[in-house]
């Protein structure tokens, strides 16, 4: 197998194939990449919802549909715990595009975010000042965009981003990395032509007790989980799926579309669904 490793949208990509990828496969991904991170990215003052932030309408990017109409999903999935206009609290914590990581005031997001929050095919617009981020599946979104530009790519073909990662013409097996010891795991599954996705309180934290998910009820980061991991037919999936597993919600969510799951407690204590087939190494907990 060939691994074509690199950086991108913060985080480390792996693309590995039976094959090297040749240049014009590569070239392809990176533009994939650079259009989504041109078009979603908050970190960037060109990219489109930086352009909106202070409200306005533009031409909808090509995701935009799929990946609010998950979002609204996950918000009544999760009673408004979920929300694409979480921007503005994380950025109110620190978590800005300087990455200062100097905390202000807790700052919840909009409660009613889906009227100040349009979109259709056509259009996308922001009728308040509002910061999008849509960390909650994103990166997920883009693990499927990769994959499917590689579709001629024959053999089995691994795209792994930081973690999130779906799997085409075969299986891997994957461990479950502990989010207080990255040496160590917690489990271990096999991922066969499908996708799994992983989210962790221990991963863009920083200052005390701050970290990236966060309640957008309340602008703080959530405390009960500390780690999360979803399976599902595509990446995007399985990447919202975590995100809502750090609610009361996020079972019946993942449960519903029949996606395997697995959490563990800021205890220590794992919880996983009936389907999950992997095997886990902590002692389990009930509801």
């Amino acid at each position: 197998m060939e691994t074509w490793r690199f950086d991108a949208i913060g985080t480390v990509w792996e693309v590995e194939t039976e094959e090297r990828l040749g240049a014009q496969e590569r070239v392809a991904v990176s533009a994939v990449i650079d259009r989504f991170d041109a078009e979603w990215s908050r970190f960037r003052a060109d990219s489109v919802v930086s352009r909106i932030a202070a409200g306005g309408r533009v031409p909808a990017p090509a995701d935009a549909a799929a990946m609010l109409g998950l979002y609204r999903e996950l918000s009544d999935a999760t009673a408004g715990a979920v929300n694409p206009l979480t921007g503005a609290s994380l950025v109110a914590l620190g978590y800005d595009a300087s990455y200062s990581l100097v905390p202000s005031a807790a700052r919840p997001a909009p409660e009613d975010w889906t009227r100040a929050l349009q979109w259709t095919d056509a259009a996308l617009s922001l009728e308040v000042p509002a910061v999008i981020d849509v960390g909650a599946l994103g990166k997920g979104r883009l693990v499927d965009l990769v994959l499917a530009e590689l579709v001629r790519v024959d053999g089995r073909v691994v795209v792994d981003a930081g973690g999130d990662l779906a799997v085409r013409g075969g299986s891997i097996r994957v461990a479950l990395e502990h989010p207080y010891d990255t040496s160590r795991a917690v489990g271990v599954v096999e991922v066969r032509d499908r996708a799994l996705c992983a989210s962790a309180t221990n991963r863009r934290a920083w200052g005390d007790g701050l970290h990236h998910v966060l309640d957008a009820r309340t602008g703080l980061p959530v405390r009960r989980w500390a780690a999360t991991w979803a399976l599902a037919p595509d990446a995007m999936l399985a990447d919202a799926a975590t995100t809502a597993l750090f609610f009361d919600g996020g079972p019946a969510f993942a449960d519903a579309r029949g996606i395997p799951w697995v959490r563990m407690a800021t205890d220590g204590r794992m919880q996983a669904s009936p389907g999950f087939l992997g095997e886990l190494f902590l002692a389990g907990m009930g509801e």
